[in-house]
């Protein structure tokens, strides 16, 4: 199923408020660890699946990528990212993830932040990534944390008095799609186990290098209280990867 809710207006204008969307990298609260995940990209040929803002095509290029191509299927997010970058050497296309056709070993580093949990076949998707990466490539991908997707409702169980008492989880091992509420709208985000992420890299050919559930550092709790809820129950999951 491919979605472009980013091309509904109520719900791109919804999105466009959000801190991330407006302080770009520095407002991610996962950025800080996704960054350190990555590998040297000093003359590398970068694709970014799920590009929206560009805004890490533009850091790729900062680091001195020697190309970045960022493929997205949302014309208001491509149309932003257009307005943000003044870099030939970066490319935006419109072309949904699922679509992608990629031939032969083009790419150093293929990175999705937050997008693929929207892609049905990650099977899929994990092979055509294989495929278009050199020999000792990198794939780096953030999403959803199966444990924050296993319900749609993707809510706290509350007290009587509101308070939070717990994150439900059930259906953890049923995987597939979840209508799930974000912004204001019905979205579909598709649900997975820890072990089919890896499995799955893994029986594509990959060796995972890397895995982290993001637990909010003691500058991350000082710096905004609100991070206190992500130690109790984890919200992403980043995952890096080589060809080998």
């Amino acid at each position: 199923m491919k979605q472009n809710k980013y091309d509904d207006s109520s719900f791109f204008t919804n999105y466009s408020q959000m801190a991330r969307s407006i302080g770009g990298l520095d407002a991610a609260g996962e950025w800080t660890t996704f960054r350190s995940m990555l590998p040297e990209l000093r003359d590398k040929r970068v694709l970014d699946l799920g590009c929206g803002f560009g805004w890490h095509c533009r850091y790729a290029r900062e680091q001195h990528a020697s190309s970045v191509l960022g493929i997205d299927l949302s014309d208001n997010m491509l149309a932003r990212a257009r307005e943000m970058t003044d870099d030939p050497n970066i490319e935006y296309r419109r072309q949904a993830i699922e679509d992608i056709e990629l031939t032969g070993e083009q790419f150093d580093v293929v990175l999705s932040s937050l997008a693929i949990h929207y892609v049905e076949r990650f099977d899929l998707l994990c092979s055509k990534v294989y495929d278009s990466l050199v020999p000792g490539g990198n794939f780096l991908l953030s999403v959803e944390h199966p444990i924050f997707t296993a319900l749609a409702a993707q809510d706290w169980h509350y007290g009587p008095q509101g308070e939070k008492l717990h994150w439900p989880v059930d259906n953890y091992h049923h995987e597939g799609p979840r209508e799930a509420r974000f912004l204001d709208h019905d979205v579909v985000k598709y649900h997975r186990t820890v072990s089919s992420y890896l499995n799955e890299l893994i029986e594509s050919g990959f060796t995972v290098t890397k895995l982290s559930e993001l637990q909010p550092t003691q500058q991350m709790l000082e710096s905004n209280p609100a991070w206190q809820e992500e130690t109790r129950r984890p919200m992403f999951l980043l995952i890096a990867a080589v060809k080998k």
